[in-house]
């Protein structure tokens, strides 16, 4: 997810078991993982080797996950306690506007918090298959939530910060009001807003690397790719 190792680069069981420490099976085990998740793909004559995600692909895995996520908050609201919600409601607050010399820190403290509704919204939802499907996705999502906080570009760390946390507390609200229009219409917004958010840092990567090429606004990288990493090529 750090990009250090690139599209196409091979994975080879015994060099990463040597390299990791642990036997060939667990590594076989995590390999066949992260090709469910979609990051890894098996070739024939080649074996596992790191797959290279197209800009049409992450749109499209955003919407996998818009409808979703829909579906498991509608099903959860009024099934999650309201202390409980209070509570993340609380911490949402507090995360906006903040300001802090540890930015690693402050980006930790998001994380956790963005974690942490997400996960409650999937185990509330009342179902194991849906519940599943979201756990499966929710290692590359986050890796593309954590590229975006890595970028220096048009949205900055406090303002992608405080976005996201309006739109975690739009969600939370609406839960606690047991509104289940409302909290699938913030919810819808807040992962719309992710798509946007891969976007922006796109085109912005692409300008800086190549400022003779242009974009169109409507298509992010579209003549690009965005490695299993998460990084518009180009981006160094």
């Amino acid at each position: 997810m750090h990009g250090r190792l690139r599209p196409g680069q091979r994975l080879v069981v015994q060099e990463l078991a040597e390299r990791l420490g642990v036997g060939r099976t667990p590594i076989r085990e995590a390999l066949i993982t992260l090709t469910g998740i979609g990051v890894v793909e098996i070739r024939p004559n080649r074996g596992a080797v790191i797959r290279s995600v197209g800009a049409r692909e992450v749109r499209d895995f955003y919407r996998l996950r818009r409808a979703l996520e829909c579906e498991a908050i509608r099903t959860a609201c009024g099934r999650i306690g309201e202390a409980e919600l209070r509570e993340l409601a609380a911490e949402f607050r507090r995360l906006i506007g903040v300001v802090a010399d540890d930015r690693d820190r402050l980006i930790a403290d998001a994380h956790a918090l963005d974690n942490r509704l997400h996960d409650l919204v999937a185990v509330s939802c009342g179902n194991a298959l849906l519940m599943d499907e979201l756990n499966r996705l929710k290692v590359l999502s986050r890796a593309f939530r954590d590229y975006a906080y890595e970028q220096e570009g048009p949205l900055g760390t406090s303002l992608l910060k405080d976005v996201e946390a309006r739109e975690h507390l739009a969600i939370v609200e609406a839960l606690i009001a047991r509104d289940r229009k409302a909290a699938v219409r913030a919810m819808s917004r807040h992962i719309v807003s992710g798509i946007r958010d891969v976007g922006e840092i796109s085109r912005f990567v692409h300008a800086e690397t190549a400022p003779e090429r242009r974009h169109s606004p409507d298509h992010a990288a579209a003549d690009g790719h965005v490695p299993a990493d998460g990084r518009p090529r180009g981006s160094g």
